[in-house]
């Protein structure tokens, strides 16, 4: 019984922990726990795609498809100059989303994926509602070569 507490509480540490880090995919955007300020009280039929990006003096070029890259199914693009950007989306389908900037004469790319997909939870908020989780695309660069 002592085995099975301490492996409990280790596995239990483990994911509380996992989730901390901002460079991977957090608890929140694989549906384990729940924003309750988001949540919606009927189903939603599409997603908002939150994009993260660097702020730059020049504007980005975003261009969203439906799937894998590879497959280039163009869906939307955009122009912005904003550090953050919102399309809407269809649920359940894979979005890769490119952002192409243009800094000091050379060009970056950036690219991330995601699924937005929907869960149900009558417990983790005070009333049941409907949760979009995985749709967070990260496309700030990280370096840029001098």
């Amino acid at each position: 019984m002592k085995i099975f507490l301490k492996s409990f509480f280790f596995i239990l540490l483990i994911m509380c922990f996992s989730c901390e880090d901002t460079t991977c995919y957090t608890c929140e955007e694989k549906g384990w726990l729940i924003n309750c300020n988001e949540c919606l009280t009927q189903e939603p039929s599409e997603a908002i795609l939150k994009i993260s990006l660097t702020n730059t003096e020049a504007s980005v070029l975003l261009t969203v498809y439906e799937g894998e890259l590879e497959d280039s199914v163009f869906y939307k693009s955009a122009l912005t100059e904003y550090s953050d950007y919102n399309f809407a989306v269809i649920l359940n389908k894979k979005y890769t989303v490119t952002a192409e900037y243009q800094i000091n004469g050379k060009t970056y790319i950036a690219v991330d994926t995601a699924t937005p997909r929907v869960r149900y939870t009558d417990d983790q908020c005070e009333d049941p509602c409907y949760f979009v989780y995985d749709r967070k695309i990260n496309l700030r660069l990280k370096y840029t070569a001098d």
